[in-house]
């Protein structure tokens, strides 16, 4: 952002398709003072970078001319750090709404039936809105025009131009706003032409019936562009609308959006969560499906965090606060859904290009139609007038114009319900295109802290050796001892009290059980108090070569046993990277662990291993791939793969991460699995196939209906029929994608 610039958000409801985005960033980049604009047709949301001395009001008015509904949206650019994809500057600034507030709810000057082209937030159904309003209108007087016409045959063609014009006023309207700011070929201007051109020639019946099928058409878009929308929308709807706070002895309840950092929450069973939070007491099972889709409740208990929108179980609990409302779970998730969505794919690119050549081609195209025969070879002119009006219909750009956005929305909004998010379609792209997978091990191939694999005892049973750790690690935080904890409280081991324990720098923990001096060390420090025999030297060489770490517990002067950790590989690990040499995607596993660890789990999994490495070694060795040729996701969850995840074509944080990997990473697997990796490339790989197959569809029907209308076999009606029809199918080709698949 250049030095005295600000930023300002607007809401923009009425957008369905790339189309409109295209004529709002036109018309609001007419402005002066104006530096950039961003808009999202599925977030309803236009972004302006502008000077402090731009004019918001005549902004706002541009954009309500258009047939749009306008309105300024609090600032929350600071709360969001950008993706790699996204250029635009998230510095602060004071932000003078003053103009633009004074502005948000005044009428347009529009006429009425302008803001027919509503598709934004609106949740009434599509006979209630101003476009279905003005589709019904413009039926009912193509009805009455077609019984007047029976009754009173001497009046011809005028109640069919009456009909036309209440239809074809709002879309003639909107055609000359768009081309006094910027855009003169519109989908409204090439039917205002046609319309008018059809009743000239005294095809009144045909223009009427055309300008009718044309909002029918375009009503349809919006409704299957609204569904797609309403799947994001939806996740705002998981965070209850009020909490309960306790402060000063008691509990109020407050609106959920005024909760502050470090107020404490009470959450009483069956209830939706709030806010994210750390919990202060209590303990019980919380559904996080709304969230991550985890099929299984998760038991939490103090010091555990919690997250908005899940469901809590069987008992109380209280939680402290540590995101505001605009910054929890959910928010931050639908937040990063709506900027991808303005990060536009190489293909929607290339498609938006290739339209603005195409729609101008057209026009000529139709112009030599309806001209060059008549003048060069004495052809009639309505039959050629006719046929260049009916090409210019089936010209018109919508259905592959919206071919590619509306496939990447359904994709990305099928990938979030899912726990897959894509942070644009740029990334969704370039996801299916991988060659190599390279994975952190800890956290991400693995549970991310150790897990207690063998009990050996020496004399006494398995449960006895456990209870002997138990008692001596009680109290203690570090992760070895909790994972002793941890097993013997799911083996159900009772604990021995135990007294006089005490920690002995690097080597272990002694304590006093049941009259025993009880020592839990590393083999190292236990042959200091006593020696390891020949067949317990091997087992614990063994158990290292496992890559596990072995904890010998001594007691009474003899080795009572051994226990060795190790953290384990995630439960669908190995499923999920079999799953990625089938798609033909190369894994490769980055950690800096000690290699002995490293090459254990590289073996078990069947991965390669490369330990040791520091964070600017993996992203060395990503940058190497990529100069042989190779396309490279980053899997990771910590810090220390920040700068790998950068420099990969796509990086991938795991949900259980760092914010910083988060932040910094193009996608995330909000669930934490490694097969959503190879989830994630099944989705890109069919949302391409399915962007092609919208394409085929768009250029397809009309190549048949140009061929068709040169030689006189089809005229007007079709032409419409072949604009709409096509752009319905290409809109529920792409809402298939909404369905997902099972499979992965």
């Amino acid at each position: 952002m250049t030095e005295g610039s600000t930023a300002t958000r607007f809401r923009v409801e009425g957008m369905d398709c790339a189309g409109c985005a295209s004529k709002v960033d036109t018309a609001a980049r007419r402005v002066a003072g104006v530096e950039d604009v961003s808009v999202s047709v599925a977030a309803g949301v236009m972004s302006v970078r502008h000077r402090p001395d731009a004019d918001l009001a005549s902004l706002q008015s541009n954009v309500a001319s258009l047939g749009y509904r306008v309105a300024p949206l609090p600032d929350r650019l600071s709360q969001v750090a950008p993706s790699k994809q996204d250029d635009h500057d998230c510095c602060g600034g004071t932000h003078d709404h003053s103009a633009a507030h004074e502005h948000a709810h005044k009428e347009s000057s529009a006429p009425a039936g302008l803001h027919g082209h509503d598709h934004g937030p609106d949740d009434r159904p599509w006979y209630e809105t101003p476009k279905g309003r003005l589709t019904i209108a413009s039926g009912v007087a193509l009805a009455a025009a077609w019984l007047v016409g029976r009754l009173f045959p001497l009046l011809d063609h005028w109640p069919f131009a009456a009909a036309m014009l209440v239809g074809l006023l709002p879309i003639a309207w909107r055609a000359i706003a768009a081309a006094r700011l910027g855009s003169p070929f519109t989908i409204e201007m090439l039917m205002t032409i046609a319309a008018v051109g059809a009743t000239i020639i005294g095809a009144t019946e045909e223009a009427a019936a055309v300008v009718f099928l044309f909002l029918i058409g375009e009503l349809l878009e919006g409704v299957a562009a609204g569904r797609a929308r309403a799947s994001i929308r939806a996740l705002t709807d998981l965070v209850p609308k009020t909490a309960l706070v306790e402060k000063n002895g008691e509990t109020r309840e407050i609106p959920a959006e005024s909760i502050a950092i470090g107020d404490l929450v009470l959450v009483r069973p069956g209830d939706r969560i709030a806010a994210d939070g750390e919990i202060v007491s209590g303990e019980s099972h919380i559904n996080e499906a709304p969230v991550t889709g985890e099929s299984v409740p998760v038991r939490k208990g103090a010091g555990d965090k919690a997250f908005a929108g899940t469901v809590n179980g069987d008992a109380a609990l209280r939680l402290r606060v540590t995101a505001a409302a605009s910054d929890n779970t959910i928010a931050r998730v639908v937040r990063l859904v709506e900027e991808a969505q303005e990060s536009k794919a190489p293909t929607e690119r290339l498609i938006d290009r290739f339209s603005r050549y195409y729609t101008p081609s057209v026009m000529g195209v139709a112009a030599l139609v309806a001209i060059a025969p008549p003048l060069l070879w004495g052809g009639a002119w309505s039959e050629w007038v006719y046929k260049g009006l009916a090409i210019l219909l089936i010209g018109c750009p919508c259905a592959l114009v919206i071919s590619v956005p509306a496939a990447i929305a359904a994709s990305l909004s099928a990938g979030a319900r899912r726990g897959l998010l894509i942070k644009g379609g740029a990334v969704l792209e370039k996801i299916g295109k991988a060659t190599v997978a390279c994975f952190d091990k800890t956290g991400t191939l693995t549970e991310g802290k150790p897990v207690v694999t063998d009990i050996v005892p020496f004399g006494r049973s398995q449960s006895d050796l456990l209870g002997l750790a138990a008692a001596v690690e009680t109290g203690s935080s570090h992760p070895l001892a909790a994972a002793i904890l941890a097993r013997a409280a799911a083996d159900g081991v009772a604990q021995q009290p135990a007294a006089n324990a005490r920690a002995l720098g690097g080597k272990g923990v002694i304590a006093d059980v049941a009259g025993s001096e009880v020592f839990v060390g590393s083999p190292q420090a236990a042959s200091a108090r006593v020696e390891l025999n020949a067949e317990q030297d091997a087992m614990v060489a063994a158990m290292n070569s496992e890559g596990k770490t072995v904890s010998v517990v001594v007691t009474s002067g003899a080795i009572a046993g051994l226990i060795a950790m190790r953290d384990e590989p995630r439960g669908d690990a190995t499923s999920g990277l079999a799953a990625l040499e089938t798609a033909g995607v190369k894994t490769i596993m980055l950690t800096g662990d000690n290699r002995r660890t490293a090459e254990a789990i590289g073996k078990q999994l069947k991965i390669e291993a490369r330990a040791e490495l520091m964070p600017q070694d993996k992203q060395c060795i990503v940058a190497e791939l990529q100069k042989q040729g190779a396309i490279v996701i980053k899997v990771g969850d910590g810090i220390n793969d920040a700068p790998a995840l950068a420099a990969a074509d796509v990086g991938i944080a795991m949900g259980g991460g760092t914010d910083v990997a988060l932040e910094t990473a193009d996608a995330a697997a909000l669930q934490g699995r490694v097969g959503d990796v190879a989830a994630m490339i099944d989705l890109s790989r069919r949302a391409m196939r399915n962007i092609r197959e919208n394409i085929v569809i768009a250029l397809g029907l009309k190549a048949v209906f140009l061929v068709t209308t040169v030689i006189g076999i089809t005229g007007l009606w079709p032409a419409i029929l072949a604009d709409t029809g096509a752009t319905v199918l290409v809109t529920i080709n792409a809402l298939r994608m909404l369905r997902g698949n099972s499979n992965v």
